[in-house]
């Protein structure tokens, strides 16, 4: 067995724990790979199955448990947070608010399997003051749900990963490369994409400086707040005048929009 195997079958456990929770946190660590190697020696009698899912439901848990309470504690300011420090498109992250708004709990179970919501449910969950035990419950669960199916994978065609992973171990210093180089890649992709969205909405922009003087002047502008409901909830502060329309009553909402006039925009 190469040293990688050695390494792993030695420190498995740690790294999956380690791992799953810095996804978790919000690092760029894509966990179903490694839950995928996780199954396998599990499959090759190297790791305990039930250990195994057991410390990763339990890490995955923990850095939700953080978002939890960082929504708690800090409002709608953890939302432009996430905003920021995200890979996702902005628009993909917002989208998941209207999500979770439907949903509720149950957008905890099947969450990990969406990127953007996987991120977003758990201080999305506080900010709304979901209660603790019911967040836990649902979390948990979804945690077990996503994280099982990934090693229950590897488990069963363990013989198949096995011999994927031994080709991979022989390139030895080249296989390292082609890791970090895909990492490093995919993070390139997303950043790029993201700032591209938002040069997209530097098209027409108004400072809020700007927009206040136009009115202070007299102009009549008409402006429209398009938060969500979960950003308004948060902080339902808004421009005087403004006409509140949440972004998925536009088609219906629409025509309270005045055509006579400059129209703007915001949200947070």
């Amino acid at each position: 067995m190469s040293e990688t195997f050695q390494f792993l079958v030695r420190h498995g456990y740690s790294v999956l724990f380690i791992w799953v929770l810095g996804e978790q946190l919000g690092l760029p660590l894509p966990a179903s790979p490694l839950l995928l190697a996780a199954g396998a020696l599990a499959g090759a009698g190297q790791m305990n199955l039930a250990l195994a899912i057991g410390l990763a439901v339990f890490a995955s848990l923990l850095g939700d448990l953080s978002w939890y309470q960082f929504g708690r504690l800090r409002g709608g300011k953890v939302l432009n947070l996430l905003c920021r420090i995200s890979l996702e498109p902005d628009s993909c992250v917002r989208k998941t608010e209207d999500t979770f708004a439907r949903n509720g709990a149950r957008s905890l179970l099947l969450a990990k399997f969406v990127p953007g919501l996987n991120t977003m449910a758990p201080p999305l969950a506080g900010i709304i003051g979901m209660r603790l035990w019911r967040f836990l419950i649902f979390d948990a669960l979804g945690a077990l749900l996503y994280i099982g199916s990934f090693i229950f994978i590897g488990f069963i065609f363990s013989d198949q990963i096995e011999q994927v992973a031994i080709r991979i171990a022989n390139l030895g210093f080249w296989a390292l490369l082609i890791v970090i180089g895909a990492l490093v890649a995919y993070i390139i992709w997303k950043y790029v994409q993201r700032r591209r969205f938002i040069r997209s909405l530097r098209i027409a922009r108004i400072t809020p400086e700007e927009l206040k003087q136009r009115m202070d002047s007299g102009e009549e502008v008409v402006v429209v707040d398009l938060r969500g409901s979960i950003d308004f909830e948060a902080d339902p502060k808004t421009i005087p005048t403004a006409i509140r329309l949440a972004p998925d009553k536009i088609e219906e909402g629409y025509q309270e929009i005045p055509r006579d006039r400059e129209i703007v925009l915001f949200c947070t």
